[in-house]
């Protein structure tokens, strides 16, 4: 009777007392348990072979134990033998599907690494028609579908990329990765690794070959120092350095200026910027006057997070704001980088639905200056590895980054080994391209280079663009995205103002910088000369007329501004304005069109205060042109306004 007793609790047991016929941690006997609780402790020690053997010994005794099932799975997961652990997961589901909803999910991360995208997709969501409480997991799981329909959507629609190491010798054995470009792309700065140390090299192209990279003795210490960000002009150069005794947190971003050919002291950016936190791969906008960075900091959406920086009026930075969650995530975002168009941002991210680990998105800022939804720069530019820091050209056609040379090369399983490659850039994720203005700026007399004030306007907008000086240098370098004109102005203190006009409005490409040189002419003494004329005719580029009109156009104001604010600093100036046409229509007619338009800007400045007895008009319509009449450029530039200075 006992024996039958026996037997019966058995087949109880068995059976599980709530009538399932599998058994979990909580209703094996003891004995088993404690195995199970050892198995496991081996597991999270990574000592899988010793793991898997004790859990496979248990269910040999003991089957269809779930969690022992699972436990398996999960090896096999962890061992990058992805099918075996689907199996195993599929084994659960046909017996213990009521167990845990959470297997779906698992499961689901399995088919997702073998490219099974719509079991994958099946599987998260019957996760989330089966788990209401878990947000986090939710959450991830509304991801992973995200990412399984990219996934699938991307292998199948692969972009154009065929990436090429740099030509030259800036690649070595050692590794080489975060580059940075200048404007001109004629230098670049790389990170270098040697060992555990990481140092700046800089390397200059010559004839399109990249040269030795030299050590930056100026910059470099016996610690380490890298993700670095170049300046435009080549000028300024923010760069990452840790465990500093003059840091703010573990790592802090420094700061250091080139004169000529050296690299001033570096210098702690700041507290306002740096904190107790990791700061590090940050990008400068064109203009220098806004700074991205990557940051662990509090206040953030997630693991890392991209914040932005605005110098302020007294050349300050402000405080750090985060780009918000369009661009943000709970994951990890780094290595920004910001086009010349300062509408364009590329970066990595870990939680954007991706190829893998860490993928490259480009993001474009709306009119509105928030960030529009970033996308993918797809198959086969992102993988399953990590994909590494993006540097953009000007002109938007080519891309520059990192590159596991051991993926070139078929070898897996091995360290890291880059190499800095480029590759044309598929036109969806182009920038707006961008070129740039390059002058040296003399004293018309001594022809020798001067510091003198630089200021850009957009004509659209009539807004600011961009503010510098050209230092004891005499120089300046300033790009300028195309699909708006700008107005350029340059001028100094005791000199008359210079300037220029770039209509780019229309203009989608161009290869070809803007190489100028201007000579300030200084404002003559009035008693200098007996003669009427003082001095020579000045162009003003950028006063801007109805067609075949003598009313002035809204793009003028910046420059008819200028000149007020010249004649109002000096109450003894009197100058006469100039109008010129080209030779479209007939003598009579272009010498009237040209004297109205030079009365028109007489009037604007008698209209702001400038008072008359200083002032005089005069047209010459087409009799004195200073270019060709036979193209649309030389037309444009003899149809202008002038003025001189007269006694």
């Amino acid at each position: 009777m006992k024996f039958c007793l026996s037997i019966l609790l058995m087949i109880c047991f068995l059976v599980n007392i709530s009538g399932q016929d599998y058994l979990t941690k909580k209703t094996v006997p003891k004995k088993v348990k404690e195995k199970y609780n050892k198995a496991v402790k081996w597991s999270r020690a990574k000592e899988y072979n010793k793991a898997y053997k004790a859990f496979q010994k248990i269910l040999q005794k003991t089957p269809q134990f779930v969690d022992a099932d699972l436990m398996l799975a999960a090896i096999h997961y962890d061992r990058d033998e992805f099918a075996k652990a689907e199996q195993k997961y599929e084994e659960v589901l046909g017996y213990a599907a009521d167990y845990r909803t959470r297997t779906l999910y698992e499961i689901a991360l399995t088919e997702l690494k073998q490219e099974k995208f719509e079991e994958a997709i099946h599987h998260l969501e019957r996760f989330l028609e089966e788990e209401q409480k878990n947000k986090r997991l939710r959450v991830r799981a509304k991801n992973h579908i995200k990412t399984a329909k990219f996934k699938s959507y991307a292998l199948k629609n692969p972009v154009p990329f065929h990436p090429e190491p740099l030509p030259g010798a800036i690649n070595t054995p050692h590794r080489e990765y975060l580059i940075s470009l200048t404007a001109e792309e004629d230098r670049l700065v790389v990170t270098r690794r040697v060992g555990i140390q990481e140092d700046l090299y800089a390397s200059e192209k010559i004839d399109g070959i990249w040269q030795d990279g030299i050590f930056l003795e100026d910059i470099n210490t016996n610690l380490s120092e890298g993700a670095q960000t170049l300046s435009a002009d080549g000028k300024m150069l923010v760069y990452t350095a840790c465990n500093r005794k003059d840091g703010y947190g573990d790592c802090d971003l420094y700061v250091s200026y080139k004169s000529k050919d050296k690299w001033s002291t570096p210098k702690n950016i700041g507290g306002t910027i740096n904190s107790k936190a990791w700061e590090s791969q940050p990008t400068l906008s064109s203009d220098g006057n806004t700074l991205y960075f990557a940051s662990n900091r509090a206040g953030g959406l997630g693991n890392k997070d991209i914040w932005v920086t605005f110098k302020q009026a007294n050349g300050q930075w402000g405080r750090p704001k985060n780009l918000g969650d369009n661009i943000n995530t709970s994951g990890s975002e780094q290595a920004p980088f910001i086009h010349a168009d300062n509408q364009t941002l590329y970066f990595m991210s870990d939680e954007h639905p991706g190829m893998g680990a860490h993928d490259l998105f480009v993001a474009r800022k709306k009119n509105d200056d928030t960030w529009g939804n970033p996308e993918n720069l797809g198959y086969p530019i992102n993988t399953v590895a990590n994909e590494g820091a993006l540097v953009v050209q000007l002109d938007g056609k080519r891309a520059y980054f990192a590159r596991d040379r051991n993926i070139e090369q078929g070898v897996e399983g091995t360290i890291p080994n880059e190499d800095i490659y480029s590759f044309e850039l598929h036109e969806a994720a182009r920038p707006n391209a961008a070129t740039y203005v390059k002058a040296k700026v003399y004293d018309a007399e001594t022809r020798l280079l001067i510091d003198a004030q630089v200021e850009f306007v957009a004509l659209r907008s009539q807004k600011v663009f961009a503010k510098t000086h050209t230092g004891t240098e005499g120089r300046f370098l300033i790009c300028l995205p195309l699909g708006q004109s700008y107005a350029l102005n340059v001028n100094k203190d005791t000199y008359l103002f210079h300037s220029e006009n770039f209509a780019l409005e229309e203009i989608r490409a161009q290869t070809t910088p803007y190489l100028l040189e201007i000579y300030l002419k200084k404002i003559p003494a009035p008693s200098s000369s007996l003669k009427e004329k003082v001095s020579q005719p000045i162009v003003l580029r950028n006063i801007f007329f109805e067609t075949a009109s003598a009313v002035l156009l809204k793009a003028s104001l910046f420059e008819l501004h200028k000149l007020f604010r010249l004649l109002d600093e000096h109450p003894d100036m009197k100058i006469q304005l100039n109008g010129h046409t080209d030779d479209v229509g007939s003598e009579l007619d272009n010498l009237l069109l040209s004297e109205n338009r030079a009365k028109a800007v007489y009037q604007f400045l008698i209209e702001k205060g400038i008072s008359m007895e200083r002032l005089n008009y005069k047209g010459f319509g087409e009799s004195q042109p200073i270019d060709t009449n036979e193209t649309e450029k030389g037309r444009q530039n003899n149809r202008r306004t002038e003025f001189e200075i007269i006694k």
